[in-house]
Order: C-alpha cells, then structure tokens, then sequence
C-alpha cells in the first residue's frame, strides 16, 4: 500500500493542437488543483508543431511554474514524443495521456487510487470508443490479434493512457529501441499491474494526427516488436509447401504413366503464382525486421530537444 500522497507529472505530447490546448490547460491544472501533496506538475512535449501550439504553451508556462514544455527541433512521432515526455518528468508517478484530450484528465484520480493500493502500473481499458464503426473493429481485430501473436501477455483494449511508479517510469528509460510502441514496453516490465474500464472521450477539437497509414505503421511496430510468429509462419508454410509438392509429384507421376497423358497444367501455373507470391511475401516480412535491425545499429538518439521551457523566462537552449 501507498499512503503518501505521491507528486504526479503528467506526461502528454502535442502536436498541432492550438484548438485544444487552452481546455487542455483548463482541465489538467484543474485536476492537479484537487490532488493532495505535490508539488504537481505538467510536462508536455511539442511535436514540432507548425502552428500556435508551441506559442500557447509558452505563453502558458511562463504564467504557470506546473508547466513544463519539451519543444522538440522536428516531427518525431507520436510514440517518440510520447517517450520524450516521460524523459522529463520529475514525479513519484507519471500519467500518460494523449493531448485531444481523448484520454479525460479526470479520470486521474481513479488511477491514483489504483496506485495507492500497491500497483506499479495501472492502464486504462478504453470503453465506448467514439470513431467510427469500421476503426472500432479494426482496433478489436488488432489487439487480439496482438495478444495471439506476442510472446507478451498484452492487456486487451489498453492504450497509452495509464499510470507508472517511478521505478517503472526508471525501466522504460533504459530501453533503447526506436521503434517503439510504449503500451507493449510498459506491459513488459512487469512488477504488478491492473486495469480500469475509463469511457474513451471523443477529440475536443482538431483534427486526429493518427491516418490509417500511421496508424498500420504503429500496429507493425507492436506485432515485430513483441512476436517472432510471422518469421516462424515463414518456415511452417516452407515445410507445408514441401509436402504438398511430394504429394503433387506423386500423382504426376501417377498421371503420366497411368492415365497415359500430362494432367494438371493450370494446377502447376497456380502453385507456382501461389509460392511465388508467398515467397515475396516473408521476404517482405524478413526485410521488414532486418530493417528494424538496422535502424537499432546506428545508435541515434530517439528525439533532439531545441529547448525546455519553464516559468520565469527559464528556457534551456539544447
């Protein structure tokens, strides 16, 4: 058990959100207002913003010591600067939400009475999304689908959205892999872990910065991050195919002999259509982790900081 109020940081990345960020200001400081202990903060990581969120959020900061902004030099991801909020958080907890406020800040308290009963990690599983019924179903089929394939036991249903112990939050740092999908890493970690069911708000303003390819890129990152399977499907589908060639030749064997005439001549234009095409296939899907590979051995750094700012003109060039 927890029993002394912990200091909260909540970690949220932005990225073009100037139609958000005042409620998003609004209703995260007014959360912290009514947690006991502190002192509190807000670390928000800019995304290379090309509109007025960066302004706002100085602006914001310089009234507001809670206020913590990461400007990061480029566009990084969602993930990445995700990751970079993390990075700069100073509590004994971190909660890490979205910036759309998707992820409702009220429901903070929730998660800290989880915490307070020994938890390291509390998630939050979305209930009542509000996309549309076709984006519903592919997140179903996705997490299932992922909760097959990983050698992971990753929670269903479960975003970023959650809360992590310091000594959680201390993992996650030393974790190097840029292609990084946190939800499976925080699950990874381990020490205890729990679930709540929190209804998924719909985005206050703007426009969603995840597009289907975005969003297909980060359902890779977690399937070739935390499962060898389609590597594995590779190989059963090489010895399947090898079977059934032993068997075809058989019975071309039968047919030239007994039936007295070749046989099968669209069956072997099909078969050899259907290897090729499976072959370029795991090819793909080979290259798709050597890839990854590569990326890991040049050692970048996962995000450059231009800056840090703070209250009182406290802004760190970097």
């Amino acid at each position: 058990m927890n029993s002394t109020p912990p200091r909260v940081s909540l970690a949220i990345p932005v990225y073009n959100e100037e139609a958000v960020v005042p409620e998003l200001l609004r209703r995260t400081t007014a959360v912290l207002d009514g947690l006991p202990g502190g002192p509190h903060e807000i670390v928000l990581a800019n995304d290379g913003s090309s509109d007025k969120t960066l302004e706002m959020l100085e602006e914001a900061a310089r009234k507001d010591d809670r206020l913590v902004v990461v400007d990061l030099s480029r566009n990084f991801g969602h993930q990445i600067a995700l990751t970079a909020a993390l990075d700069h958080v100073s509590g004994d907890v971190a909660v890490l939400m979205d910036g759309d406020l998707q992820d409702p800040p009220e429901a903070v308290p929730k998660l800290l009475d989880a915490y307070k009963q020994g938890y390291d990690v509390v998630y939050v599983r979305r209930m009542n999304r509000k996309e549309s019924w076709w984006l519903r179903a592919c997140y179903y089929l996705f997490y299932r689908l992922l909760a097959v394939l990983s050698s992971t036991q990753l929670p269903l249903d479960s975003g970023d959205f959650g809360l992590m112990s310091r000594r959680v939050i201390e993992e996650m740092r030393r974790m190097p892999e840029h292609h990084r999908y946190l939800r499976g890493l925080r699950t990874w970690v381990g020490f205890r872990q729990v679930g709540i069911p929190i209804e998924r708000s719909a985005r206050a303003g703007g426009e969603p910065k995840y597009s289907p390819v975005k969003l297909l890129m980060l359902a890779f990152d977690g399937i070739f991050a935390f499962s060898i399977v389609p590597l594995r499907a590779a190989a059963i589908l090489g010895v399947l195919a090898i079977a059934l060639s032993i068997l075809y030749s058989l019975y071309a064997l039968y047919a030239k002999f007994w039936l007295g005439s070749p046989q099968g001549f669209t069956a072997v234009i099909l078969v050899m259509t259907f290897l090729s095409g499976m072959n370029l296939f795991f090819m793909g899907i080979i290259g798709e982790y050597v890839g990854r590979v590569y990326e890991e051995t040049k050692g970048r750094p996962h995000y450059v900081v231009s800056r840090v700012i703070k209250q009182n003109n406290a802004v760190q060039h970097l």
